[in-house]
């Protein structure tokens, strides 16, 4: 392809940045007076991932799209009728020690249920899911998005998650959870839980994407053909808005951006979005330009940066702690869900509202992705002398590199850190931290 992203290599790639249907994420169950409740049921499902050919057996994590704002209390009510424990575990959400999995709750029971209050402090594009016991299962789980408004009104004229999925899928048509061996199996990649999806635009109209890759492993790249991609927010969280080069988007797994796109295709036309896993691209969904009138002449003025959420201006690097963690080979420091345990020694214990300063060594042979619960962080510079203009909670790194980040600890409790290698078999790796 003439286009640069799509001949990077698997190191550029990864260094870049660090629910059955297609449909704006947006009304369905409001939130009433500030309060919202959801139920959400797993159990045993399909999904259709081989045309004219029978559906995929998965479990599934079933519930309404809900319609919700920054500040809004929201009750949650799992209901577990698979054969297995799960837990909801969480990307973006800060702050809520009632909510974290295995470091403050205990697994949901096969025909058990729990219910959990969250306060949405944050505006921004949230991922939750139950596969952080999902390694080695009979069946896949799916991630789902959930949107949380700002309160103030946005300059777009729709709003639509564009929620990534990878399955791999053996001859016979079952799918295989991560973790196992994915020999003989073929990666298959959904858009919203659909093959190559059209997604409808009008002229000079201003969309606004949550691009969220709910892969298990896989680091992608989307690149949106013939459009200008306005970076607005990172993993949840306002940024200095600024546009991706050549159109194309890195996230590792479980990462999130928000972006405006002003569509100017002429009407009837279309542009495809691709995807690049690091082997090879291809057509993921397209943008199909309708024959109705513009929404407008020309396109919208360049947008302000999204409402903050509140998050700190500055860091005291100066006094902060330092710790250093290793990733990949293995570590022994980390174990696998199943045998965490919190009365064993913590990463690092703080204080609430210091500065601490993580270096993340990947020690392995391939990419290693990190997931921080809890709190969001800044990646530092090189020189540990600044900082880059967005906040983060999930980060690649390299073989071989050094990563340095900073989070400040504003919220007391016992936090988990999530590691895993970029191989579909490769285990996910827990170790958590304390704030008193």
């Amino acid at each position: 392809m003439a286009d640069r992203i799509f001949r990077l290599d698997r190191r550029e790639l990864v260094t870049g940045l660090g629910a059955a249907v297609l449909s704006p994420a947006l009304p369905r169950i409001a939130a009433a007076q500030g309060r919202a409740s959801l139920v959400l049921q797993a159990q045993a499902g399909v999904i259709a991932l081989r045309p004219g050919e029978a559906d995929t057996s998965i479990w599934s994590l079933l519930g309404p799209a809900i319609s919700l704002k920054r500040g809004d209390e929201l009750t949650i009510t799992v209901a577990n009728e698979l054969p297995v424990a799960v837990t909801l575990n969480w990307h973006g959400l800060d702050g809520v020690q009632a909510a974290e999995p295995l470091a403050a709750r205990a697994p949901v029971s096969p025909r058990a249920g729990e219910t959990l209050e969250i306060p949405l402090r944050h505006a921004g594009t949230f991922m939750w899911d139950l596969r952080l016991l999902g390694d080695g299962q009979a069946r896949p789980l799916p991630a789902r998005a959930l949107v949380v408004n700002e309160s103030e009104p946005v300059p777009v004229d729709g709003d639509q998650v564009f929620l990534v999925e990878d399955w791999r899928v053996r001859p016979d048509g079952t799918a295989i959870a991560p973790g196992i061996d994915p020999k003989d199996t073929i990666p298959i990649y959904t858009v919203n839980g659909r093959i190559t999806p059209d997604i409808p635009v009008r002229t000079n109209e201003r969309l606004r994407f949550r691009f969220i890759n709910g892969c298990q492993r896989n680091v992608i790249a989307l690149k949106i053909e013939g459009n200008d991609v306005r970076v607005m927010a990172l993993d949840s969280q306002p940024a200095e808005p600024f546009f991706a080069r050549g159109g194309a988007l890195a996230l590792a797994p479980g990462g999130r951006v928000d972006a405006f796109i002003d569509s100017t295709a002429a009407p009837g036309s279309s542009s495809p979005i691709l995807l690049h896993d690091g082997k090879e691209a291809r057509p993921i969904a397209r943008l199909v330009a309708s024959r109705e009138p513009p929404v407008r002449d020309a396109v919208l003025p360049a947008p302000p940066p999204l409402p903050p959420n509140g998050l700190p201006n500055r860091l005291d690097l100066k006094n902060a702690l330092r710790v250093d963690l290793m990733l990949g080979g293995s570590p022994a420091e980390w174990v696998v869900p199943g045998s965490f345990a919190s009365s064993a020694a913590p990463a690092f214990r703080t204080k609430a509202g210091s500065t601490v300063v993580l270096a993340l060594s990947n020690r392995g042979d391939i990419p290693e992705v990190f997931h921080l619960h809890g709190h969001h962080f800044r990646l530092l510079d090189r020189l540990d002398d600044g900082w880059k203009p967005f906040w983060l909670d999930t980060l690649a790194i390299e073989p071989g590199q050094t990563q340095r980040i900073a989070l400040s600890t504003e919220y007391a409790g016992r936090w988990l850190m999530e590691t895993m290698a970029t191989d579909w078999a490769a285990p996910r790796l827990l170790r958590f931290y304390i704030v008193d």
